[in-house]
């Protein structure tokens, strides 16, 4: 039954893995047996993703690339297949939010949220369906978020491009299921990574009103960690999850389940 998880031979791409979550995830698939490929928009990030996959064992194959420009993705898409084989699992993780009221917002600023966090994905995918048809098989991972079910205040942009992918999954599970390609996303709730470390902890290093509601609105009574999404990925990545498809796996500690606790 384990050899259901085995990911060996397979070629993996993740998008936006030079840290966080990205890289945990890539990790994990990495140590389940798949060949990773990512990107990332910097040298710097690239180069330091690079050693620090290196010091892990990993050998993994980077690319400088904007997910956003259709051409730059369809150039390396073609890259990886030509030097790598064709793109068995995909996951959609670049993403980026901006935290700002939303009456204060410019539609520039909207818009860049929702190019990189959902038209992205959609680009990508696109360009690696093709190859995956014609192997015969695919899995695709959209990192989604609790977002796509909630509302809170200053991320309208960010919740409207995730509850935007949550639907986009839903379409590519429906269109190319019949093709024996999975495309499920994974919904992680508050994780501890560069882009949430604002919100932790007050100027004094004391932790923050909002990091202490989430304590109290999650059952686990911790904040989530990238190690968490670990599992999951090589779920959704692998042959155990071949009737699973349209789905979104929520690893939030049990958040979206809970109305929270009394005050005191």
């Amino acid at each position: 039954m384990l050899n259901q998880f085995s990911l060996e031979g397979k070629v993996a791409l993740v998008t936006g893995a030079a840290y966080g979550i990205g890289f945990a995830m890539a990790e994990a698939l990495a140590k389940a047996g798949a060949k990773i490929v990512f990107n990332c928009r910097g040298q710097e990030h690239m180069d330091n993703a690079l050693k620090t996959y290196a010091e892990k064992g990993i050998d993994a194959k980077g690319y400088i690339c904007d997910v956003t420009d259709e051409e730059a993705v369809r150039k390396m898409v073609s890259d990886i297949e030509q030097t790598v084989g064709a793109v068995d699992i995909l996951v959609n993780n670049a993403g980026i939010i901006k935290r700002i009221p939303m009456h204060e917002m410019s539609v520039n600023e909207f818009e860049q949220v929702i190019d990189i966090d959902l038209i992205a994905p959609f680009i990508v995918s696109k360009a690696v369906i093709p190859g995956m048809i014609k192997k015969g098989h695919g899995k695709i991972i959209n990192i989604c978020s609790m977002m796509s079910e909630l509302g809170r205040e200053t991320v309208s942009a960010y919740a409207a491009a995730k509850g935007g992918l949550k639907m986009l999954t839903r379409n590519i599970a429906s269109e190319y299921g019949e093709y024996n390609i999975q495309c499920n996303g994974i919904g992680p709730g508050y994780i501890e990574t560069p882009q949430t470390a604002p919100l932790h902890k007050r100027e004094d290093g004391s932790p923050s009103p909002f990091y202490r509601s989430i304590l109290a609105k999650t059952p686990a009574a911790r904040w989530g960690v990238p190690e968490d999404l670990m599992g999951p990925v090589v779920f959704l990545a692998s042959d155990a999850s071949n009737f699973v498809n349209g789905h979104i796996l929520y690893v939030d500690g049990g958040i979206l389940a809970y109305i929270g606790k009394q005050p005191k």
